[in-house]
C-alpha cells in the first residue's frame, strides 16, 4: 500500500480535530443538559430530587449516541484510508519484519560457481 504525498500529516490533524470536537461537544452537551434540567426544576416541571437522575439519564443517552457516532466515523475513516491505499500499522510492521529478515540473510553471490 502507498501513502499519498502529504496525506499522513493532514489525516492525523483531521483525526485530532475530530476527537477534540467530540470532547468539546461532550462537555458542552453536559453543561447544556444540566442548564435545561435546572430550568425545569425552577419552573416546577421536575422535582429537585429527580433532577440528578434525569441529568444522569440524559447524559447516558448522549454518550450512547456519541459512541455510535464514533463507531460510524471510525468505519468511514477506515473505508476512506483503504480507498486511498494508505498503509496500515500491520502493513508497515509486516514490511519491517520482511526487511529485517532480508537484511539478516547473507547476500547471494553475484556469480554462482559452476555446477560440479
Amino acid at each position: 500500500m502507498k501513502a499519498i504525498n502529504g496525506g499522513v500529516a493532514p489525516m492525523n490533524e483531521l483525526i485530532r480535530k475530530a476527537l477534540s470536537l467530540g470532547v468539546g461537544i461532550t462537555v458542552a452537551s453536559k453543561e447544556k443538559i444540566e442548564s435545561v434540567v435546572d430550568e425545569l426544576v425552577k419552573k416546577g416541571e421536575v422535582a429537585p430530587a429527580e433532577s440528578g437522575e434525569l441529568i444522569a439519564s440524559l447524559i447516558a443517552k448522549g454518550e450512547e449516541g456519541q459512541s455510535e457516532m464514533k463507531r460510524l466515523a471510525r468505519e468511514q475513516l477506515q473505508k476512506l484510508l483503504a480507498e486511498l491505499h494508505v498503509a496500515t500499522r500491520s502493513d508497515i510492521e509486516r514490511l519491517e519484519q520482511r526487511i529485517a529478515k532480508l537484511e539478516g540473510t547473507p547476500e547471494a553471490p553475484e556469480t554462482a560457481p559452476p555446477p560440479l
